[in-house]
């Protein structure tokens, strides 16, 4: 049997166990940091194949590595289970650790003659928590010579192309007081909200096009006979690299400044993790892809249902330090799209299930590539 033909072997055996992996996971969706039985799941499949499991990696509660083989060559598949709060898995992290699973499960037998180290790392928080970002930091990715994923979306898209984006959690304190009997006696932290809101709003006219504000108050006041004393918010700042962040991210500042100001509240911006780079995409490795997912029937779009590439990534900080690679595999899901409840039932259905069939293949057979490819193995290694 030659080795491509083990490889789809191999990833025809792990169908079933993928599938009720993405299943299961999508039955009991955690968000961000709290992912415990989701990442005990996608690494006890992986245990029970045979592979090292590291729990707890690197000291974060819900990350993990798997790994298996010894060889110089260290290849890593990133997996995330991370779910949305109020819409479970409608951004298919379901389907995503299923890929990274077949992946590992269909390329593992051959590790040894293809001389690779072969991890999944399970990442979690993606959904805003930065979760690679803390694990850059503490030396999950030391010594790995390239990193892969695959997301799903509406339609399958070859090139990741994030924004950059900044987390913050915004909070006005003010004084409360009763609204009709002593309204002049309370500070409205509420109105310093809007204050603010009306100011980004006036500011996007003057923000480059491909920028994008945006966000939500989580706490807007505790009565509605009573001037809210603390309004708190999430807002996002998303722009094309990280140094157009750096200058766009004052002048959003000072619409929340301004809403202090206005009201007398006094205001605190926190973030929520470092910001999300923009993506550095390996090009040996992303043409390995291609043409292995166009082998497999694959068909790369474009137009409106392709966008899910902007959406922000924290694999973007990743790529940023070593090979990466980040394709977008369809579910068939339109009209529906990222972040509707509609894609999160779509993540759950056959076509979803023929993606993450695909999508472990795909990456199974591009990494083959990348240890067999001479010209792409000393490429990895250098």
């Amino acid at each position: 049997m030659s080795a491509g033909a083990a490889i789809r072997d191999g990833a025809r055996r792990a169908e079933d166990r993928i599938l009720a992996l993405s299943h299961d996971l999508h039955a009991h969706p955690e968000v961000a940091w709290e992912e415990e039985r989701s990442c005990g799941r996608v690494a006890g499949v992986l245990s029970d194949a045979g592979f090292t499991v590291e729990q707890q990696y690197v000291g974060l509660p819900t990350a993990f590595r798997a790994h298996v083989g010894t060889g110089p060559l260290h290849l890593a598949v990133c997996a995330e289970y991370d779910a949305l709060p109020g819409l479970g898995h409608a951004c298919g992290h379901n389907v995503i650790s299923a890929i990274s699973v077949g992946t590992a499960l269909a390329l593992a037998p051959l590790v040894d003659d293809l001389g690779v180290t072969l991890s999944v790392l399970g990442t979690p928080a993606e959904e805003g928590g930065g979760g690679k970002i803390d694990m850059l930091r503490r030396g999950a990715f030391e010594g790995v010579h390239a990193a892969v994923m695959a997301h799903p979306g509406p339609v399958d898209v070859a090139r990741a192309e994030p924004y950059a984006v900044s987390h913050s959690h915004i909070r006005y304190d003010g004084k409360a007081a009763h609204a009709a009997a002593y309204p002049e006696r309370g500070v409205n932290a509420a109105d310093a909200f809007t204050v603010a809101q009306v100011a980004i709003g006036l500011l996007r006219q003057q923000l480059p096009a491909s920028t994008r504000v945006h966000g939500m108050m989580t706490r807007g006041g505790e009565a509605p006979n009573a001037i809210p004393q603390r309004t708190e918010g999430r807002w996002y700042v998303r722009a094309e690299t990280l140094d157009e962040l750096a200058r766009i991210e004052p002048r959003v500042a000072r619409c929340f400044e301004a809403g202090a100001v206005a009201t007398g509240c006094e205001l605190t911006i926190a973030p929520e993790s470092e910001p999300y780079s923009e993506f550095r995409t390996d090009e040996a490795l992303l043409a390995s892809y291609v043409r292995n997912a166009e082998g497999l029937g694959r068909v790369f779009r474009t137009g409106a249902d392709s966008l899910m590439n902007r959406a922000s990534t924290d694999m973007g900080n990743v790529s940023q330090v070593l090979p990466a690679i980040h394709p977008y595999i369809g579910i068939d899901s339109a009209p529906a799209v990222n972040h509707q409840a509609e894609f999160a039932a779509a993540s759950a259905a056959p076509a979803a299930d023929r993606a993450a069939v695909d999508g472990a293949l795909a990456l199974a057979l591009t990494l083959y590539d990348a240890a067999t490819d001479p010209g792409l193995r000393i490429h990895l290694l250098a």
